[in-house]
């Protein structure tokens, strides 16, 4: 297949390109930054994925919120306007997404069918998503993939967590009763794969058995052997992130119910085996 990336200097999107050149898949690259020539390097190609967006792990200035919707809004927007316009469109269009599209709850249960939150990224999401649905306009199979917490040890939170919970300091977040709808990095390109080669809609990328912040705090410490005992009050995420400290502070109880309906296996179902082969990996 040929595959145009964007968005691929990234965590996800560097373990994506290697999966794809690793099948056999002919793969370019492009920036969002520029959608009119991301729209010719897009042309004729089987499928597009884009991965492009502002990060979210920053505190939230209303600079930095305007810089996380327009990543994800108005880029693809003038994307889909080019490829409206080509010749040669692609056949399949993968976007990315987030679970923070479903807002959060510590009670609540969500999968692709639950309807979405109302807090900013989860209307970030709500628009992220329609604009990635443009591509059926010109005949494109379109997927849109919700990623959730992604753990690998040479990108995402874990590598900033390794090093506190190593010297003994790590501990639960706020409260720890905040859901973490964790995916072990294999299954989150395996499920851009399935994208990629068919599935369509909404995609829950998150394991099957998500975890709370204290149960997260517990195995992580275990894996690497050391006590988990100095927990991080919401204040001090609130002083570091401010409204941004949603992300970390509150959470969602996401399970994957149309992504493995639709045949997806996930090789990582539990928190304890993913932790053991990431840090198995690295050694």
């Amino acid at each position: 297949m040929n595959v145009t990336v964007l968005g691929a200097s990234g965590f996800i999107g560097k373990h994506l390109v290697t999966a794809l050149r690793a099948r056999g898949d002919v793969v370019t690259t492009a920036s969002l930054r520029d959608p009119v020539a991301a729209a010719v390097a897009c042309e004729g190609a089987d499928a597009v994925v884009n991965l492009a967006g502002e990060s979210v792990a920053q505190r939230w200035t209303p600079a930095v919120k305007e810089r996380i919707r327009s990543s994800r809004v108005d880029g693809p927007r003038a994307l889909m306007q080019a490829l409206a316009a080509s010749a040669n469109p692609p056949k399949a269009y993968v976007s990315a997404s987030a679970i923070g599209y479903y807002g959060t709850s510590e009670d609540d249960t969500f999968d692709e069918s639950s309807a979405p939150g109302r807090d900013f990224l989860a209307q970030v999401c709500v628009e992220w998503e329609a604009e990635a649905h443009r591509a059926e306009s010109f005949g494109a199979r379109v997927a849109v993939v919700r990623t959730g917490l992604v753990l690998g040890t040479d990108g995402g939170a874990l590598p900033k967590l390794l090093p506190i919970f190593k010297l003994g300091g790590g501990g639960i977040v706020a409260s720890g009763r905040q859901w973490y709808s964790w995916i072990h990095i294999d299954d989150q390109i395996g499920i851009y794969l399935a994208a990629i080669d068919g599935f369509a809609g909404p995609l829950d990328a998150t394991a099957p058995n998500p975890v709370r912040n204290a149960e997260f705090t517990r195995s992580l410490a275990s894996a690497v052997h050391r006590p988990a005992f100095l927990p991080v009050p919401a204040f001090a995420l609130q002083v570091l992130f401010g409204e941004g400290a949603v992300v970390v502070a509150e959470g969602q109880r996401v399970l994957p119910t149309r992504t493995t309906q639709l045949g997806y296996q996930f090789r990582f179902s539990e928190l304890d085996a993913a932790f053991a082969n990431l840090f198995a990996r690295a050694s």
